[in-house]
């Protein structure tokens, strides 16, 4: 009682493995997002003491349509004063970026990770729709 195999079958099973395009993944070097991280905090930590509230959005002053970025600056402020709920509504991606460059600063390992390559995207997308949202663009 042999098994029988079909020619397609063989051949699918001759063919070198290909990854999907949603199973690629990047590998981040987390020594740059280490420094990216502790200059967001530093940032976060002088603009209030200069009397600056962070740097003005381009997109929005050129066009009105908020970019993914925007309410960034007073979130990462907010964030460090601990009022959440304003970082909350300036940008939640804010507190993430605290934690997250927070994280980084006190654990060094690992030095690098992989990213799967859609991910960023797909941030970008989410933090985008939810300013479009708060400033009434949709």
């Amino acid at each position: 009682m042999g098994m029988s195999v079909s020619a397609g079958e063989l051949q699918h099973h001759n063919r070198p493995h290909r990854r999907s395009h949603l199973s690629r993944r990047a590998l981040v070097d987390l020594a740059d997002l280490r420094v990216a991280g502790a200059l967001a905090l530093g940032a976060g930590a002088l603009l209030p003491l200069l009397g600056h509230p962070g740097p003005g959005c381009v997109l929005r002053a050129a066009t009105g349509i908020p970019c993914p970025m925007c309410g960034m600056s007073t979130s990462v402020q907010d964030t460090l004063r601990l009022d959440l709920e304003s970082a909350f509504v300036a940008n939640p991606a804010g507190i993430a970026v605290v934690v997250a460059s927070a994280t980084l600063l006190v654990y060094r390992k690992p030095h690098r990770v992989a990213v799967p390559v859609w991910l960023p995207v797909v941030v970008l997308a989410v933090m985008w729709i939810y300013q479009l949202i708060r400033f009434s663009v949709l």
